[in-house]
């Protein structure tokens, strides 16, 4: 199933959400279809005009965002004056709210993909009567597992490029929560410090996670690899802000209270993220989800075979 036409936005604007912060948001598509929200990853990508095209125009009001710090919201995590402390989940998940009462929107379909699947779960588990469906991809519940999966465990997997991204951390610091070890030196005053490690960290990922080159291009920008760095580590150093004190994590323990909300996963057979069985264990844990597993493909949204199930399952939800 092809993707969706090419569409431009029809309404967008700048929320105010407190602290400091503006938040950038886009409606497209139809202005009285079926409404749905889009959650990017990272934490700190940004939405690209790519996931518009995952919903019929026609039957959907397509809302996509930039989440906090990142993107065309303001203030960016690239700056050094930022305040991170009030970046949080529960802070996103708030600007969510506050999005959707601003749009007058009673329910709506929420689509996540990698971060954006964990801030999707623990959302739809947070506000249940709010949300009417979920498709999500490259899926993650931002279990500590996970984070040490993606930063220490896969070391075993690539083992040069991991002996460069242990190098860049001072030797005391080799043996704990490297991402928490990470966000120090990209907190660091020294601007030099901060760049060197946002480099460090973006080739760490480039080597871990192939990406389509679209996902590669963006590191090359040093503003944007210096705030996506950041942001990452910010999340992943302090257990995504979810409070879990435990490997299994919240969102999967919680994955009960989902069961009223149908649900749809697409996951890459190669994600090297899926090691520990996430996707697999997530479905038998919600009642009432489906899982899409896609043979040869990996971390990516818009691989062949996961943009079309993705496709599919916007479709099938539209007729709700």
């Amino acid at each position: 199933m092809p993707l969706h036409p090419e569409i431009e936005p029809y309404d967008h604007g700048m929320l105010d959400v407190g602290d400091g912060n503006r938040v950038y948001w886009e409606t497209c598509g139809n202005p009285h279809g079926k409404p749905t929200v889009v959650l990017h990853g990272g934490p700190g990508s940004g939405c690209t005009p790519y996931f518009r095209r995952l919903f019929d125009p026609a039957a959907y009001r397509i809302v996509l965002l930039d989440q906090r710090g990142c993107g065309r919201s303001t203030p960016r995590a690239s700056a050094h004056d930022t305040d991170m402390s009030v970046n949080t989940t529960a802070h996103l998940m708030a600007d969510l709210e506050l999005l959707r009462q601003h749009l007058g929107i009673e329910r709506w379909l929420v689509w996540g993909g990698s971060w954006g699947s964990v801030l999707g779960l623990r959302y739809a588990q947070t506000c249940r009567a709010v949300v009417s469906e979920l498709v999500l991809t490259c899926v993650a519940t931002g279990s500590n597992a996970e984070v040490a999966l993606l930063t220490r465990g896969l070391g075993k997997i690539f083992p040069e490029p991991f002996a460069r991204f242990l190098a860049e951390l001072p030797e005391d610091e080799r043996g704990g929560n490297l991402a928490a070890a990470y966000n120090r030196l990209l907190e660091a005053p020294d601007q030099a410090v901060r760049e060197r490690a946002a480099r460090a960290w973006t080739d760490w990922e480039t080597a871990t996670i192939p990406a389509p080159p679209r996902s590669v291009q963006r590191f090359e920008d040093p503003e944007f690899r210096l705030g996506f760095a950041r942001t990452v580590t910010h999340y992943w150093g302090n257990d995504h802000f979810l409070g879990e004190g435990d490997d299994a994590g919240v969102v999967l323990r919680d994955a009960h209270l989902l069961k009223d909300i149908p649900g749809t996963l697409v996951q890459g057979s190669l994600d090297l993220g899926n090691l520990l069985g996430t996707a697999w264990r997530l479905h038998h844990a919600w009642p009432g989800s489906e899982l899409t597993v896609v043979d040869e493909a990996g971390h990516d949204a818009g691989a062949p075979g996961v943009a079309e199930a993705l496709v599919a399952a916007t479709d099938k939800y539209a007729q709700r």
